[in-house]
């Protein structure tokens, strides 16, 4: 993306009927991994919960980062806080794990964090997504999820994933692998 004069702009937020998808800059993951929570949140304009931004979080945000400088222009394709529209609270956090052109195929991960759980945002949020890999030419869209994850198994069979596969994913361990053709999420 470039502005009117050719400077390389930033990813686009995407709405949806209650979430802003915001991406996450380059330079709060930098803050986030040097634990400077506060400049992070002063970057992103957004209230990070203490569910967001713990240690156990350092993997992502490392490969996040490394992904969006090695494709800066791709960056649409990367890591978004779910913020409640009109406000300035992050609700979970959602994204695909990199450009497809990167990774392979276009993968989501999504988290809604606790006291927001079972309100339908994931599913807001995912069908957002969905419709910005159609978009973007993506043939379909890949989620990946523990065998024991009961609620984003049933949620995959909500939004019409099938499984495809079972993978071993060196931080999550085994995952089970399902796909949704982007004309089939369009329904």
């Amino acid at each position: 993306m470039a502005n009117a004069v050719g400077q390389p702009t930033g990813p686009a937020t995407i709405s949806t009927e209650r979430l802003t998808l915001v991406p996450i800059p380059p330079a709060a993951l930098r803050f986030l991994l040097e634990r400077q929570r506060e400049q992070a949140q002063s970057v992103l304009g957004v209230i990070l919960p203490d569910e967001f931004a713990t240690r156990s979080d350092d993997g992502f945000f490392q490969i996040q980062l490394d992904r969006m400088e090695e494709s800066p222009q791709e960056r649409d394709w990367m890591a978004r806080l779910m913020v409640l529209k009109g406000t300035t609270t992050a609700i979970g956090n959602i994204g695909f794990h990199g450009p497809p052109a990167v990774i392979g195929r276009a993968e989501l991960g999504y988290t809604v964090y606790q006291p927001w759980r079972r309100q339908g945002f994931a599913i807001e949020a995912i069908r957002a997504l969905l419709e910005f890999a159609a978009r973007r030419g993506s043939p379909s869209v890949f989620i990946s999820i523990s065998p024991g994850n009961a609620p984003s198994l049933a949620l995959a069979q909500r939004l019409g994933f099938h499984q495809v596969g079972v993978q071993e994913d060196e931080v999550d361990g085994t995952e089970l692998v399902f796909e949704l053709p982007v004309s089939a999420a369009a329904r």
